[in-house]
């Protein structure tokens, strides 16, 4: 039914990582190649190719679904239909950011410091040639494949380039003055596709099993069972996404009781349970949630 496209390169592991987590598992001959499969009716053929590609392929309606950046939706200008956003990237769950990055030890401190004529290196020429108009600066933009950070200051004068934690832009001595754009992964899906009922449908399914295997990553749930008398000193212990979900054991001798904590918690959590009182502590993992 679906024709979906996924991002190769820099997001490729934790996109597959995801789909495998969502029980989408996405199958393929080697490593290298760029066809694939995916055991689910809903999707009938998979591509692997370049993020940046990605919106407008999928706006052509080459594509039905994608995986990309909001980057490079921007930088293409791509008519697609955005699904939601994907909170994850090739290494945290944090967005990237496109920034404007100054050598360090410059007396810029803002985009309205810079002369007339700035070299910018920048693999975003779309983009970055948008936000240095609305800035009214007229810069030499220089296109770069790669590297962008590594050209300033024999080459260029400064700086347009994503980031994930700032670290590879500080370790080549600059500093980062401004954001152009904050980025997450998103789903995207072709604008004409989207309008068939079926296809959306499918498209929505999909999105509710990736979105719910997000969210339950980093959490655990916890079950126990607690005497009547420790009851309040053991609920008031627990975080929980809504409340704690208590339900009373058979023959009234006590309450079982259930909620979603953070997994960085739970070894502070549990010895705290015990000690208020609650006993046959059990931590489970969760593969997915679905408000």
């Amino acid at each position: 039914m679906l024709q979906l496209v996924l991002p190769k390169g820099s997001l490729e592991k934790a996109t597959f990582e995801l789909f495998e987590g969502a029980d989408l598992t996405v199958n393929r001959s080697s490593s290298v190649s760029y066809k694939a499969t995916v055991d689910d009716p809903r999707i009938e053929a998979v591509r692997i190719l370049r993020p940046q590609e990605i919106p407008v392929y999928v706006a052509d309606g080459l594509f039905d679904l994608g995986i990309t950046g909001r980057d490079w939706i921007e930088e293409t200008e791509s008519d697609v239909v955005s699904l939601g956003e994907m909170r994850y990237s090739k290494a945290t769950s944090n967005p990237i950011r496109m920034v404007l990055a100054v050598p360090g030890d410059s007396d810029w401190t803002e985009v309205g410091d810079l002369p007339e004529g700035v070299r910018v290196s920048t693999e975003y020429p779309s983009l970055t040639r948008r936000y240095f108009e609305k800035a009214g600066i007229d810069a030499d933009l220089r296109l770069s494949y790669g590297a962008t950070e590594a050209k300033v200051p024999d080459i260029v004068d400064v700086v347009v380039e994503i980031t994930e934690t700032g670290r590879a832009l500080h370790a080549a001595g600059l500093r980062i003055i401004d954001t152009v754009l904050t980025s997450y992964t998103e789903l995207v899906a072709n604008p004409t596709a989207y309008e068939d009922p079926i296809k959306r449908h499918a498209m929505e399914q999909i999105n509710t099993l990736l979105q719910g295997t997000l969210e339950a990553r980093g959490k655990v749930l916890v079950k126990m069972n607690v005497a009547a008398d420790a009851l309040d000193a053991v609920t008031a212990k627990l975080p929980s996404m809504k409340s704690p979900t208590v339900n009373e054991l058979l023959g009234g001798g006590g309450f079982a009781v259930e909620t979603v904590v953070l997994k960085s918690d739970i070894n502070v959590l549990i010895p705290e349970l015990s000690d208020a009182g609650a006993t046959d502590i059990i931590e489970l993992p969760i593969a997915k949630i679905v408000h």
